[in-house]
């Protein structure tokens, strides 16, 4: 048990005060959840700020650094599964924690001490189903404050009797059935240690999204392709404000763009590729 507030009672000597520890309330007991593939960049500063959790679940995707070792050393539950996408992946590991509790956050998803207070104060008799705070994105070692990257809430702690992660390969979303409370402490999103992260970020996020719409039959004219460029950087830089982010948001903004373009060209590729005949190898010995 833990206690951490004193309280001045009378003692049993007249005329003399005494101070006696009384047990702080209950705590809410939290299972915190993360997926992980080669995080070892950052995922000891995401572990540091998680202590306070009842445990730690950690879903790896066979990484190839020291991330396992590193989530062993703070007795994190390790499980190893081969990644299909974001949403499945999540589900596998909320299923693997014993708290009806959970805070399912990204591997550079660090909560500031006064989100974990925040936290930490929510009764375990709660009514909320479940609890969103704001994020605020880091790019490139600067924290934003303007831009749809930051300041959005979004759930990220929830009781799992009544709800959970959508299947989504990408762009996953939690939902629950019951009222949600928004929290008015900040995590910060360590979205990209650098450059080349940020670029190969990109391309695997891109690909998955034009295979999702391809699956789902969508088509991105050359026009779309063309004009998509400079829409979306005027959406961006100017629109969401990260121009007010300093040249740091320009990079953002730039990238954010790229990443449209790349979705749009993939997504026409799918398309011409999968009108080319498939070639039948035995109709070819046959000849």
């Amino acid at each position: 048990m833990s206690y951490s507030q004193l309280s001045t009672v009378a003692g049993v000597i007249p005329g003399v005060k005494m101070q006696v520890v009384l047990p702080s309330p209950k705590e809410l007991k939290v299972s915190a959840v993360i997926i992980t593939f080669n995080e070892e960049k950052i995922i000891r500063k995401t572990l540091a700020k998680l202590d306070w959790c009842d445990e730690i679940v950690i879903v790896d995707s066979y990484s190839t650094d020291n991330t396992v070792a590193i989530c062993q050393e703070f007795g994190c539950d390790v499980y190893s599964r081969t990644f299909d996408g974001y949403g499945t992946q999540k589900q596998f590991a909320i299923a693997r924690a014993t708290n009806d509790w959970v805070l399912c956050i990204d591997a550079d998803e660090i909560p500031t001490d006064e989100l974990i207070a925040e936290i930490r104060s929510i009764s375990p008799d709660t009514n909320y189903a479940g609890f969103s705070f704001p994020m605020n994105m880091v790019f490139l070692d600067k924290e934003f404050h303007h831009g749809k990257e930051s300041g959005r809430h979004f759930l990220r702690l929830f009781n799992r009797r009544m709800g959970g992660v959508t299947a989504e390969r990408v762009h996953e979303s939690f939902r629950v059935e019951g009222a949600v409370k928004k929290l008015q402490h900040t995590i910060l999103h360590f979205s990209y240690t650098g450059i080349h992260q940020c670029i190969e970020k990109l391309n695997k996020y891109s690909t998955l999204s034009a295979e999702i719409s391809y699956g789902k039959g969508k088509k991105k004219s050359a026009l779309a392709v063309l004009f998509g460029l400079p829409f979306n950087f005027v959406k961006y830089y100017l629109l969401e404000r990260n121009c007010l982010n300093g040249m740091k948001g320009f990079y953002w903004s730039v990238f954010a763009t790229y990443y449209h373009f790349l979705k749009y060209v993939k997504l026409k590729e799918l398309h011409r590729t999968t009108k080319l005949p498939v070639l039948d190898p035995e109709a070819m010995i046959a000849r």
